[in-house]
């Protein structure tokens, strides 16, 4: 959808350095309200989808006056899954643009990405929040079902979410939760930012994706998330870790077979996951092979680093 926000952002970057937040964050400005083409404005769905099957792109966001005692405004927004010949397509809502390019829901065509050259689909932000935090009323038929939030603070790259080997080195910070069912009510939720050690990436991005379920494809008909208030925290300066190195001197592989290998002159590595803690450390010879949880990972040496996404 359109933006409307540059003056605003602007004003932020003049007289605050940590005061940058997102245009249309309490949901109160619409596009084609009353249409099946109806969206927020600065935020996106599956009718401003791109990619070849766009032709059967539905309705699965629109304004809501369900908003919660004390909020800012009058409106939220809803976003609902739908089944279509019982396949579960999860309502969404994202800061980029989706891409619709397979049938089948857990293809690695369909994908979230930040069109950075697009002020339609990307949003600018040059500043390192500490967390992300937002209001939400999650409805579900399973008992066990989650929703889900998935932020990517990344440099001037068209990255996707989920992150692809290419997106990978142009990633900053992460924050990610999967929340259950909020009984009927809203409820708040902060969900910190992760920020990966590497200082060769400096923020100015940050692609946002809301979903129905943790699962693409997960979950039942009509479950749904009312959505509303999103703002940015800024606590501290987010600086990453004093011991953050820039460049590797060192050749990191992973595969699902044969686990991690290292291979370079260095002689001693950590192993640190998105959150900053280290999983493993050792030498060459003791961590390869070492098999991991699907994520993002850091292997460190005593002079340099670098970055791994495990499938």
């Amino acid at each position: 959808m359109r933006k409307i926000y540059a003056s605003t952002v602007v004003f932020f970057v003049l007289f605050s350095s940590v005061a940058q937040q997102l245009g249309n964050s309490d949901m109160e400005l619409w596009e084609n309200v009353g249409q099946a083409t109806e969206e927020p404005d600065n935020w996106n769905s599956f009718r401003t989808a791109q990619g070849p099957l766009t032709a059967f792109a539905s309705q699965q966001i629109q304004r809501s006056t369900l908003v919660r005692t004390g909020a800012s405004g009058q409106y939220c927004a809803r976003i609902w899954a739908k089944s279509t010949l019982g396949v579960i397509a999860n309502g969404l809502m994202t800061l980029g643009r989706v891409n619709m390019g397979s049938t089948t829901v857990t293809d690695p065509n369909n994908y979230n990405i930040s069109l950075t050259a697009n002020p339609n689909f990307s949003e600018a932000l040059a500043f390192s929040p500490d967390s992300l935090v937002f209001w939400a009323k999650f409805t579900a038929a399973g008992s066990t079902d989650s929703a889900r939030v998935h932020a990517i603070l990344h440099d001037s790259y068209d990255v996707r979410d989920p992150i692809d080997a290419n997106s990978l080195p142009y990633v900053l910070a992460i924050a990610e939760r999967n929340y259950a069912k909020t009984n009927g009510s809203w409820v708040r939720i902060s969900v910190p930012f992760n920020y990966i050690p590497s200082t060769n990436v400096s923020p100015a991005f940050l692609l946002i994706t809301f979903a129905t379920n943790k699962i693409p494809g997960g979950g039942t008909n009509n479950d749904e998330v009312l959505l509303d208030d999103i703002e940015l925290i800024y606590n501290s300066s987010a600086e990453l870790p004093s011991e953050s190195i820039v460049s590797s001197d060192f050749f990191t592989s992973y595969s699902e077979n044969e686990g991690l290998n290292i291979s370079g002159e260095e002689d001693y590595f950590r192993v640190i996951s998105l959150c900053g803690k280290v999983f493993r450390a050792g030498t060459a010879d003791q961590l390869n092979g070492l098999k991991l949880m699907s994520g993002l990972y850091v292997i460190q040496s005593s002079k340099s680093s670098t970055k791994i996404l495990v499938p």
